[in-house]
C-alpha cells in the first residue's frame, strides 16, 4: 500500500488556489470584443478556461482570420494587473486545505497553464508562494497544454510517481480531461465561476475547499 509520501496532489493555479478566474473572464470578454467577437462569460468559461494563452491566442486569431494587434495581449495584461492588484484573493479557505493535505504527509505541487511569471505574482500576491516553491509546472514546459496530458504527466514524473499515486485539483473541464488521459485521479472545483456540470468527469465534484483534504486522502488510500 502507498504512503502519504508516495502520493502527489497536483493543483491548478488559477480558480483553484488563486481566485483570479472571477476578475480574469470579464476582462477577457471586453478584450475578445475588441477583436470583433462578441463572446459571453460563459463561452469564455466553456472555451478558453484551463487552457494555455497560447492555444487561445490560436483559436482567437482562426476567429478573427488575422494575427492579434500587436498591443492588444499588452492591454489586457495591463487590465489583469490593475484589476488583480486591486482584488486578487486566494481561494476562500484553501491555505488551510493546502496544510491539511501536507499535514497528512502527501506531497504538493502545482501544474497551471499560466506562465511562471504569472504565477509567480499571484502566489506572492495572495501568500500562497511559501507552499510550493520549486514545484511549481507550467504548460510552458511540455509540448502540448490542457486537455492533453502531457503537463501532469510531466509534474508526476518530475516526483517519480506513477499515474495511479496522483490526484489533480481542477476547476475547468480542458484541466479534468488532462487528468482523466493522464490517468490520474480528478477533483473537480465548482466553489468559483465554473458550473459543476463542466466537471462532470471528474471522480468528485466539491465547491469547499474544506472538503478537500478528506477526498484526497479517500483517494489515495
Amino acid at each position: 500500500m502507498p504512503t502519504p509520501r508516495t502520493c502527489l496532489v497536483i493543483f491548478d493555479c488559477d480558480g483553484v488556489l488563486v481566485d483570479s478566474e472571477r476578475l480574469a473572464v470579464p476582462i477577457d470578454v471586453g478584450a475578445i470584443g475588441e477583436l470583433g467577437w462578441t463572446i459571453t462569460e460563459a463561452e469564455v468559461i466553456d472555451l478558453f478556461l484551463g487552457k494555455s494563452e497560447a492555444d487561445m491566442f490560436m483559436v482567437l486569431e482562426q476567429h478573427a482570420g488575422r494575427p492579434l494587434p500587436r498591443d492588444w495581449d499588452e492591454r489586457r495584461s495591463r487590465e489583469y494587473r490593475r484589476v488583480f492588484d486591486e482584488q486578487l484573493q486566494a481561494v476562500p479557505g484553501v491555505a488551510e486545505a493546502i496544510k491539511a493535505i501536507s499535514d497528512i504527509g502527501f506531497q504538493t505541487c502545482i501544474a497551471s497553464s499560466g506562465t511562471h511569471e504569472k504565477m509567480s505574482e499571484t502566489l506572492r500576491r495572495t501568500g500562497l508562494w511559501d507552499h510550493f516553491e520549486g514545484r511549481i509546472f507550467s504548460a510552458t514546459q511540455v509540448e502540448h497544454g490542457k486537455p492533453a496530458p502531457d503537463l501532469f504527466e510531466y509534474a508526476a514524473s518530475r516526483f517519480g510517481l506513477p499515474a495511479d499515486r496522483c490526484v489533480v485539483v481542477e476547476d475547468s473541464h480542458h484541466g479534468v480531461a488532462a487528468a482523466k488521459l493522464a490517468g490520474m485521479r480528478a477533483i473537480g472545483f465548482a466553489g468559483g465561476i465554473t458550473p459543476a456540470i463542466h466537471l462532470k468527469e471528474a471522480d468528485v465534484v466539491i465547491t469547499d475547499m474544506a472538503e478537500l483534504a478528506g477526498l484526497v486522502a479517500l483517494l489515495l488510500r
